[in-house]
């Protein structure tokens, strides 16, 4: 749907669409433009024009974009990550950020307890074998009866520990803004970090935005009090693990495995991590099923209108449930 004066109503700058943008555009203009993100003054040029922006996790909403956009009234990002968003610029401005948090939280939940699986079954390096003509029948481990460990318990973590507790695992977890009495009320316990490590868990995933206190948080001194045997899946964000520490503790044989969908810098050069059979990794798809994109979708454009439309956003991340007049 086209509009008259220039503006529109909503411009996506990576590549997200589905049937809930397909209805919104019978009533919204709407632009699909899947590769501005790469290209900055593209990026600012469109946004100047844009009363939403649609984004997934390479556009970076900064202050700059921002201050471009004197129509913007809502940010959307598709997914539950925010560091990609200058969400204090965006308060200031009077701009709504909407984020689905939670929608794709069994998505992620299912990928991560696939990656443990197959890392401590060797699933992918025995398919390998397979495919060459081996038969290598090296018995696997169990993760009945031992310890997941999580870093982070919002909406993901707490999705894997119900996956890991249904193969009989005890939980703990590190989450300095979470609460102990809810947790425990879904079967987790909340720990310090010292504590979670020193409870040797058979597998740690970690769920943990990139932040300044998460920057390599994982790094050589903490997986050098891990479980040997144990297995690192990270499915929240790269900048949290020491790729390089990672590297020589799976090489030295300090760590068992690890599986790795989000990494330091997306898309990698390949390097060491890529060269060793007790690593899978995967291109930061743990949250990315047909289903919760189609729940992130649909939550997305039911924000986008509610905002141009002067009602309260449900999704709203931010200060402001409503956008600047």
């Amino acid at each position: 749907m086209s509009d008259i004066d220039g503006m529109i109503d909503a411009v996506i700058t990576e590549d997200v669409w589905g049937q809930a943008f397909d209805d919104l555009g019978t009533s919204r203009s709407i632009l699909r433009a899947p590769h501005a993100w790469q290209d900055r003054e593209k990026l600012l040029e469109l946004g100047s024009r844009s009363r939403a922006l649609v984004v997934r996790n390479r556009t970076q909403v900064d202050r700059q974009l921002i201050e471009a956009c004197p129509s913007l009234r809502v940010i959307a990002r598709a997914g539950v990550g925010l560091d990609n968003i200058d969400l204090e610029c965006a308060n200031e401005a009077g701009v709504v950020v909407v984020a689905p948090l939670g929608a794709n939280a069994i998505s992620v939940a299912e990928h991560t307890l696939g990656m443990a699986l197959s890392a401590v079954r060797r699933t992918v390096e025995l398919d390998a074998d397979c495919r060459r003509g081996g038969w290598q029948r090296t018995p696997g481990r169990e993760l009945h009866g031992g310890v997941w460990g999580l870093l982070g318990a919002g909406a993901t973590g707490r999705a894997c520990a119900r996956l890991a507790r249904s193969l009989g695992m005890t939980i703990v977890a590190y989450d300095p803004f979470a609460d102990a009495e809810k947790l425990a009320q879904e079967g987790i316990e909340l720990v310090e970090l010292p504590a979670l490590v020193a409870a040797k868990a058979d597998v740690m995933s970690c769920h943990l935005p990139a932040t300044r206190g998460t920057a390599h948080l994982i790094n050589s001194e903490l997986l050098a009090v891990m479980k040997p045997t144990a297995v690192l899946v990270n499915v929240g964000r790269g900048e949290v693990v020491d790729e390089g520490a990672l590297a020589d503790a799976l090489e030295t044989g300090r760590l068992g495995a690890a599986a790795l969908d989000v990494r330091e810098v997306e898309p990698p050069l390949p390097g060491r991590l890529e060269k060793l059979d007790n690593v899978i990794l995967t291109p930061h798809i743990a949250g990315i099923t047909t289903h919760s994109q189609d729940r992130i979708l649909a939550v997305l454009a039911d924000n986008i209108a509610a905002v141009l439309d002067d009602r309260s956003a449900t999704a709203a991340v931010g200060t402001h449930r409503e956008a600047r007049s």
